[in-house]
């Protein structure tokens, strides 16, 4: 039997290319894979971008107006008109205002009071009971915001009909930068495109030498000159060429679709995105390399990157309001950084120097994650 030759210490690049056109071949023949390089991102990108949003309108709105006034009923027009709250019923019992929240068909009630105008004349403050549905937390909080929103307007509109002075001595104006809509879409899309990649790409990788090892070839490459890290880059490299159109279609979408603003430079964009791919590639070699399976590598890469992504980046629940041993946890979390990333060039034009310091974790998890799985897999081969 002939010994298997002598593995080289030099770094070929011809190798490398031929590893990486093996790679891409195998890609092109291989329709799953395809598909989840491709029409994955898009229908993850599709299906959240429109199911996940922060802006709570149309609030089911029952009203109680015991006064039945031309002031009582202008205070209601007023929700109706506020684009917010959809009026579906009009009670005169608490029992029926109860039953129309414990039913399911109002989110919130309004109660107008008897003497509601008289006092209101008089210029004595006419006091409303908001009632609203708890069960949902957050909906609940921003509803009664609109319903506050709407009564201060309402309450302005009275004092300078009665020559009233106004409540506050300042005149105070709020600007909005950056979202002046207050639009969610345009905080959650970038975000979005961040955790999809991630998952992705790890996703990618992982099947790579998983596959080899199940089909046997791992031990016909490992026999030949190839450097492991001349395999590991050329099983990288395929994926890294899909990974960058995917963050394109991906930013056109979000662009084109979504009516995101990217206001800064789209080649910042895909410069930083460039150092997050070789980081998530490298995870799912990583993953690829300790599991044999690709069923248990997908399964692994899937909770190692889909939960911490979409839970711990920022993504959706600010960093800063988590207890602080989770706060500790999401330094590790590549996502945190990119997320980001993407939301200031998006949204702020922020240029490199801002965000230096998001671009060296970058760089760091991508450097500390390849060599720990360039480690292990010439651990694994030797």
């Amino acid at each position: 039997m002939r010994p298997a030759p002598a593995r080289t210490r030099r770094f070929a690049w011809r190798r490398l290319a031929a590893l990486a056109r093996k790679e891409s071949i195998h890609l092109r023949r291989d329709p799953r894979s395809l598909a989840m390089a491709f029409a994955m991102p898009l229908v993850l990108l599709v299906l959240f971008g429109w199911a996940i949003t922060m802006d709570v309108t149309n609030i089911d709105l029952v009203v109680d107006d015991q006064d039945r006034s031309a002031a009582s009923r202008d205070y209601v027009e007023r929700f109706r008109a506020s684009g917010y709250f959809t009026i579906v019923d009009q009670v005169d019992s608490p029992a029926a205002l109860r039953e129309a929240i414990d039913g399911g068909r109002a989110q919130m009630a309004i109660v107008v009071p008897r003497h509601f105008a008289r006092d209101l004349d008089a210029g004595r403050g006419a006091q409303v009971q908001a009632i609203v549905n708890g069960s949902d937390a957050a909906a609940a909080t921003v509803a009664l915001a609109y319903a506050e929103g709407v009564t201060a307007r309402f309450d302005e509109a009275q004092r300078a009909r009665h020559g009233l002075p106004t409540t506050l001595a300042i005149d105070h104006r709020l600007r909005v930068w950056y979202n002046p809509e207050l639009e969610s879409r345009w905080f959650i899309v970038p975000g979005l495109i961040a955790v999809i990649m991630t998952v992705i790409t790890a996703l990618l990788t992982s099947l790579t030498v998983a596959r080899e090892w199940e089909s046997g070839s791992m031990e016909q490459l490992v026999a030949t000159p190839v450097q492991p890290v001349e395999l590991l880059l050329g099983k990288m490299a395929p994926y890294f060429a899909v990974g960058i159109v995917d963050v394109l279609v991906s930013v056109a979408m979000a662009v084109f679709v979504f009516g995101v603003p990217l206001r800064g430079s789209l080649a910042l964009l895909l410069a930083v995105t460039a150092v997050f791919l070789v980081g998530g590639l490298s995870l799912g070699l990583l993953i690829s390399t300790l599991a044999r399976s690709q069923l248990v590598a997908s399964q692994v890469a899937m909770v190692v990157t889909f939960l911490p992504a979409f839970l711990l980046s920022g993504f959706l629940y600010a960093i800063e309001h988590m207890p602080p041993a989770l706060q500790a946890v999401t330094y590790a979390v590549q996502a945190r950084y990119y997320v980001a990333v993407l939301k200031d060039i998006f949204l702020k034009a922020n240029p490199p120097a801002v965000l230096a310091g998001e671009l060296g974790f970058l760089a760091a998890f991508a450097l500390v994650v390849f060599a720990v799985a360039l480690a292990k897999f010439r651990k694994r081969i030797d």
